[in-house]
């Protein structure tokens, strides 16, 4: 018999020997993944809904476009396309009716694991267009109670609880990392050429920032965060670093996406979910175009106000002038940091070598 308790204790410790030895997660605190990391922008016509799904299914949307059915219908049509049954996660970046106007109806439409985001709202009904926010706050606050599901108030420097990537908060409430991520640090050149911009005081300069990475892969999203906001996190010191693929700010209108930005985190590929009107501005493009690094540029619409330097390539457009169609862009991210885009208008698929 103690010999039977001596083999049962030695293959339990052999066991605990071999799991401390099996790399579990990685160096950043990502758990190690057996695929693609697929990432839907969908189109939500000038709003924000991106869908971030793992390999093994769990799933993060960040915000919800706009009030009414269309948005939520476009959302759940992905989930079904994602093989995606309930949305794990979702994060609200701020509560503009662009973003978080259509959680009633995604509530209605599909389960949702839990809620994220930066607190209570500080616009009020006097605030220009408050109106509309505290409008979409209460329609929030009312999804929140009637779906009984766990609520995450976060805040800079934490991360996600999400096994299938690692997502940073860099931007919460009108606060900001305090600290470089690992790999910034360097003094921002940039800042002195940027033009300023104020602080706007609203719920844009309170947006959820992050920044996700899956393996080598650094994608960032700063939701709606203001030009005078970002300067705050990369001037005079560049707190980010390098990313990959940077959704541009706040569907690239020129109150964000500043030079000091996108000249610092020196993107690969820059995703705009832009509407036909809404968007992609001129100088936006100007800015992109003097990223170091910038291989492609992918808009969601072609923005109709554009000339045609000031759009880019068809084959990079979701959604071409024309019926609604609602086309969404896909992006397949590896761990090894090669990526592709899709365009599921076209089905075209381009692929991204590792940097």
């Amino acid at each position: 018999m103690n010999y039977l308790k001596l083999a049962v204790v030695t293959l339990l410790w052999s066991g605990i020997a071999l799991a401390a030895q099996s790399p579990a997660s990685s160096r950043n605190g990502q758990a190690k993944s057996h695929g693609p990391l697929q990432v839907y922008f969908i189109d939500v016509e000038g709003g924000q809904a991106t869908l971030f799904v793992g390999a093994d299914g769990e799933s993060l949307l960040v915000d919800t476009g706009n009030p009414g059915t269309r948005d939520a219908e476009r959302i759940t049509a992905v989930c079904k396309q994602a093989g995606v049954t309930k949305i794990d996660n979702v994060v609200i970046t701020h509560y503009h009716a662009d973003h978080v106007g259509g959680m009633p109806a995604l509530v209605a439409a599909i389960p949702i694991g839990r809620f994220i985001d930066h607190g209570v709202n500080r616009e009020s009904e006097a605030d220009f267009g408050g109106a509309y926010t505290v409008k979409s706050w209460n329609a929030y606050q009312k999804a929140l109670e009637g779906s009984h599901t766990e609520h995450l108030v976060v805040k800079p420097g934490d991360i996600l609880p999400i096994k299938a990537f690692r997502a940073e908060v860099v931007s919460a409430d009108g606060q900001l990392i305090q600290n470089p991520l690992p790999g910034a640090g360097e003094k921002n050149a940039a800042c002195d050429s940027s033009p300023l911009k104020d602080i706007e005081n609203n719920e844009n300069d309170r947006s959820v920032g992050m920044v996700i990475t899956f393996g080598k892969l650094r994608i960032l999203d700063l939701g709606d965060l203001t030009w005078g906001e970002e300067r705050r996190l990369m001037c005079p010191v560049d707190k980010l670093g390098k990313v990959d693929i940077y959704l541009a700010s706040h569907h690239g209108l020129d109150r964000s996406g500043s030079p000091a930005l996108v000249k610092a985190i020196a993107p690969r590929v820059v995703v705009i979910e832009n509407s036909a009107r809404k968007g992609a501005v001129p100088t936006t493009f100007e800015t992109v175009e003097g990223s170091s690094r910038l291989k492609d540029l992918w808009q969601l619409h072609v923005a109709e106000g554009n000339d045609a330097k000031h759009n880019t390539a068809e084959s990079r457009i979701a959604n071409l002038t024309g019926p609604d169609t609602g086309n969404p862009l896909k992006l397949t991210a590896r761990e090894d940091g090669t990526f592709s885009v899709t365009n599921t208008r076209t089905q075209e698929t381009v692929e991204y070598s590792a940097q």
